[in-house]
């Protein structure tokens, strides 16, 4: 017999599970993909990847990682001109989730279809951006630059929520930076970089050459402020983004004109991710999968 009354804890935990999975129980269709394969993949057990993508670390990066890549013109005019945030916010972060977690957890098999996915996708996304000296170009989803652009957002921003909740990397930012580069090859990226250092220099180039604030860039950023989430999950995200605004650069944080929530906000949304991951579980149900297809390949040597 089911409850009469559902707990508050475990309604926000389904909310983000459909956040960021498109399922309740955060086993969309997709999660099959995980358990097949006859390899590890790209990462496995035990790696940087696995440590720092399987923590609830990530609910404060992905959010963190949104708001910087509004900084950039082209990202910005492929996410404004055919993005469905507006209509289909769910719709657009289970897309990067399902990428993000079959490349994490999936076999190399899993990887090459997704990949092959996502490229399709990408082929449909061009047009035109007006860049930071106002003159304007194309710009195309599989542009290496475009790429490298998204790939630097997501890894800066994964680490950043990571290390800011206090949470360990066994093998240490660089490993992990280093690690994250070959998701990027599937996708078309060779050159991404491979250490805190690279990834540091990026980033500091692209802020200076190309980043810039638009009415645009403030439309999306005012958008991931305040979603269209219900009462209690918005409740919830708001603290998440405070703690993802916390973990951005000065320079970051200047570009996108936000403010600097008090440093209690970090240690609130810590907290929060505490009780949401034991309703969640230790494991997100993708590694789950991931380690069933392990074990399987090892009981068959």
């Amino acid at each position: 017999m089911k409850p009469l009354f559902k707990n508050p804890l475990h309604m926000v935990a389904d909310s983000f599970r459909e956040m960021v999975s498109g399922s309740p129980d955060g086993k969309p269709a997709w999660v099959k993909y995980i358990e097949e394969g006859e390899d590890e993949g790209l990462f496995g057990p035990g790696s940087a990847v696995w440590q720092v993508h399987g923590s609830v670390a990530t609910l404060i990066g992905g959010i963190r990682a949104l708001l910087v890549q509004a900084a950039h013109p082209a990202a910005l005019a492929g996410v404004a001109t055919h993005s469905r945030y507006q209509t289909d916010l769910l719709g657009r972060l289970e897309g990067t989730s399902r990428w993000l977690t079959i490349t994490t957890f999936g076999s190399t098999t899993a990887i090459a279809r997704e990949a092959a996915r996502v490229n399709e996708m990408h082929k449909r996304v061009s047009g035109d951006y007006e860049k930071k000296d106002g003159s304007v170009e194309p710009y195309g989803a599989r542009d290496p630059r475009f790429l490298l652009w998204v790939h630097c957002a997501f890894t800066e921003s994964f680490l950043f929520a990571h290390e800011a909740c206090g949470y360990p990397i066994d093998q240490g930012a660089d490993e992990y930076v280093r690690q994250w580069k070959l998701s990027a090859e599937p996708l078309g990226l060779t050159d991404a970089p491979a250490s805190v250092a690279e990834l540091k220099s990026t980033v500091d180039q692209f802020m200076r050459d190309e980043l810039s604030y638009t009415p645009t860039t403030k439309m999306v950023v005012d958008f991931i402020a305040k979603p269209p989430f219900g009462k209690i999950a918005l409740f919830f995200y708001r603290i998440l983004l405070k703690a993802a605004i916390i973990t951005l650069t000065d320079s970051e944080r200047e570009l996108l004109h936000l403010k600097q929530p008090a440093k209690i906000w970090l240690s609130i949304a810590k907290f929060n991710l505490s009780l949401l991951k034991k309703a969640l579980g230790d494991k997100p149900p993708s590694q789950d999968a991931a380690l069933t297809r392990i074990a399987r390949l090892r009981e068959a040597k």
